[in-house]
């Protein structure tokens, strides 16, 4: 059986590393084929040109014309290339923010996503604290983000952390200590059969 597992969280919080660095140990603990869809190498270079053309700033992943217009589609093509890997018998490991679709608990409703029982899902929610996210991302300098910075108070207004109460299908993993041991304890369970959902 395929796996889909999503890596989510706000920006700066390690979800990338965190899926490039727990890739070959799930393919080692599960027998499986995986592939890494990173939704900003999918789709970066076609937004930045969208976003040139359009607003003259093709750093602009925050204004209201990018939220509106290009997110949704972004995610719908991450998803439709997730699915045609898992027809295919490849698992996936999908990177990206997610945060609207964590919130009204999307990910794991499987009609949404377009999957059947036939797949292991797995949500990874990774977070850190804020002021450590936004020291992260001050030191990667990725253009991306110069809104981000640049208006702290209006972008933190989007973070939310949710809670194992309220979010029951999500592994909430702090990776405050980057790659510490907490990464076993995540690859135990993102490949426990009793695990899957």
């Amino acid at each position: 059986m395929p796996y889909l597992i999503f890596f989510c969280g706000h920006a700066g919080t390690g979800k990338t590393t965190l899926a490039k660095h727990m890739l070959h140990p799930l393919m080692a603990a599960t027998g499986e084929p995986f592939c890494l869809l990173d939704k900003d190498t999918l789709y970066g270079q076609y937004s930045s040109a969208v976003m040139g053309v359009l607003t003259g700033d093709a750093n602009d992943r925050d204004s209201p014309l990018y939220l509106q217009h290009l997110r949704d589609p972004e995610y719908r093509g991450l998803l439709a290339t997730a699915r045609e890997n898992l027809a295919l018998g490849v698992s996936v490991a999908v990177v990206g923010p997610l945060s609207r679709e964590v919130r009204a608990h999307q990910l794991a409703d499987r009609t949404w996503l377009g999957v059947g029982d036939d797949v292991h899902v797995h949500i990874v929610w990774v977070h850190v604290a804020e002021a450590q996210a936004r020291q992260r991302i001050a030191q990667r300098a990725n253009p991306n983000d110069a809104w981000k910075l640049a208006h702290w108070d209006d972008y933190r207004t989007r973070l939310f952390q949710p809670t194992a109460v309220d979010y029951p299908e999500l592994f909430l993993f702090d990776n405050t200590e980057a790659l510490g041991t907490n990464v076993q304890e995540l690859l135990r369970r993102l490949t426990a059969s009793e695990a899957s959902t």
